[in-house]
């Protein structure tokens, strides 16, 4: 019975953590630099994340403020000015529709004394095939007909090389477990 509460308490810490990982990665992995920007501030602990990085005219980008715990302003010769209220970490901002495609704008965020830096780049706005689209943005149509439904995020999410490797972990574990219980068993018979 300590062998499954063990492999129980090992899957699930390794559970926790496989899935705590993604989440420190988005973020850079350390202080001072920003989800999508490079932080480049005076600060070792503020930063500025602007995602996308790379937007069309129009388009709408996410501003992620960490470690400023008061009112933070966030500004750019792109969009209009942010206000990011004190206990909030994002806000979002639309590019303007005059925004020159190719250029390469910088964000600036001031928290109090402190500030930091991120930049944005304008990329040219596409009508349906290649080139880069925002994810962001309305597509191009007719909004009298609708929204096109389907499985949208729900199914492309996953990746999976991650579901095989979780399968393979739960499979093993269970194995192990089983193994030992059944092993257990007959050393407990023999005696």
């Amino acid at each position: 019975m300590r062998a499954i509460r063990v492999a129980s308490a090992a899957l699930l810490g390794l559970s926790a953590l496989t899935l705590g990982t993604p989440a420190a990665v988005a973020y850079g992995g350390g202080e001072g630099e920003g989800e999508g920007g490079h932080g480049t501030g005076e600060s070792t602990h503020l930063s500025l994340g602007v995602m996308p990085e790379e937007v069309a005219p129009g388009g709408h980008v996410t501003l992620t403020v960490r470690g400023c715990e008061e009112t933070a302003r966030v500004t750019s010769g792109v969009f209009d000015t942010v206000t990011v209220p004190k206990g909030q970490k994002s806000a979002s901002a639309t590019v303007d529709w005059d925004a020159r495609p190719g250029a390469t704008y910088t964000v600036n965020l001031r928290c109090g004394h402190e500030t930091d830096q991120a930049e944005l780049t304008v990329i040219e706005r596409t009508q349906g095939g290649g080139g880069h689209t925002n994810p962001h943005e309305m597509p191009p149509g007719n909004p009298e007909h609708g929204v096109r439904a389907g499985f949208g995020g729900s199914i492309g999410g996953f990746d999976l090389k991650e579901i095989g490797l979780g399968t393979a972990l739960v499979t093993g574990s269970v194995g192990v477990a089983w193994y030992r219980a059944r092993r257990r068993a007959a050393a407990g018979t023999a005696a």
